[in-house]
């Protein structure tokens, strides 16, 4: 075989791709700039991402995923031909072999989306795997036993939780809840109690920083700058992390009755195993300061955050691609 693998994590927010023998080799915002004027795309990933809120109207800057699926097929496509082509090279000899990674329980003509952007934009072949399974695999559960292995995936446009056992997904519940929406709680959170109006980058960076899915005891706290809404002028604020916490409960309650929705369906063999072995944290919103803390309170059991939990989903979906005599039978076909 002279092809490539390559493993791709088809986020919301980010796109990371997985090279076999290289490992995962970029990770890059899923946002493309195009201009109005003729339709023409001006930038793609981080040099797009760097003008999000800073561009004239002759430029837009829009991702082309939302809560995981395709939004626009063309600037997706454009997209993942630009990934490809920086994985391989500008005309490789061999088209590479290609996995994506797609939500969970997606409609049959959203995964064939996915399959046929990627076939469009370079692929010999175009494999789809669902984000639970492939996260699992990545993390390093033993997903091919007859043990209940939980993962719980917070991506930046959905949250999804499965037990895994023997390759496959025996129980799974997912929610169009992630990063973006705790960035949205954030972003209203400061408008109506300090009539500051912030951008979707200022309300990651706060998250990020001082942001917890507990209340903590050694409170830090953060400039914040924005345009005041009454004034209309540049103002700063400080937030303490125990606002930010306030601010994000309601898009945390979503990801934890999905995860407690997963634990009731699953089979009271595999949820023993679940109990002794705990469930497993990936995905860029696992990062969120405390969130294992939270899950392990609510539901009672441990909750551990993956070694890397960003490149989870593009490491597991390459090493299915390099085992894919055994993973085809659980594989969705689009």
């Amino acid at each position: 075989m002279f092809e490539k693998l390559i493993g791709i994590d088809l986020g919301t927010v980010h796109v990371r791709v997985y090279v076999k023998g290289r490992g995962v080799i970029l990770r890059e915002p899923s946002v493309v700039a195009i201009s109005t004027r003729d339709n023409k795309i001006v930038a793609i990933g981080q040099e797009a991402r760097d003008m999000l809120g800073r561009t004239a109207e002759s430029i837009e800057v829009a991702r082309p995923m939302r809560d995981g699926v395709i939004a626009d097929y063309v600037v997706t496509e454009a997209m993942l031909r630009y990934f490809i082509q920086k994985a391989v090279g500008q005309s490789p000899v061999f088209k590479p072999l290609v996995m994506v990674s797609i939500p969970v329980g997606v409609t049959s003509v959203e995964s064939r989306a996915v399959h046929d952007a990627a076939v469009q934009a370079g692929a010999k072949e175009a494999y789809l795997i669902p984000e639970p399974l492939a996260a699992a695999y990545g993390a390093g559960l033993p997903i091919g036993t007859p043990t209940g292995n939980m993962v719980v995936d917070v991506g930046g446009g959905t949250t999804e939780a499965a037990v895994v056992s023997m390759y496959d997904i025996v129980a799974y519940s997912s929610v169009r809840v992630g990063g973006n929406r705790t960035d949205e709680a954030i972003i209203n959170y400061i408008r109506r109690k300090y009539n500051l109006l912030v951008g979707e980058s200022t309300a990651e960076a706060i998250k990020i920083q001082i942001g917890s899915a507990l209340p903590v005891e050694e409170e830090a706290s953060l400039e914040v700058r924005g345009r005041d809404q009454v004034s209309g002028l540049p103002k700063t604020i400080a937030i303490t992390s125990n606002e930010v916490t306030e601010a994000i409960a309601e898009p945390l309650a979503a990801i934890v009755s999905t995860v407690k929705g997963v634990l009731e369906k699953t089979p009271p063999e595999l949820a023993a195993d679940i109990i002794d072995r705990g469930m497993m944290l990936t995905g860029g919103g696992g990062l969120l300061h405390n969130l294992d803390r939270l899950l392990t309170q609510e539901t009672g059991v441990p909750c551990y955050v993956a070694e890397n939990p960003m490149s989870c989903v593009a490491i597991g979906a390459g090493k299915a691609l390099e085992n894919y005599s055994v993973m085809k039978r659980v594989l969705p076909t689009p």
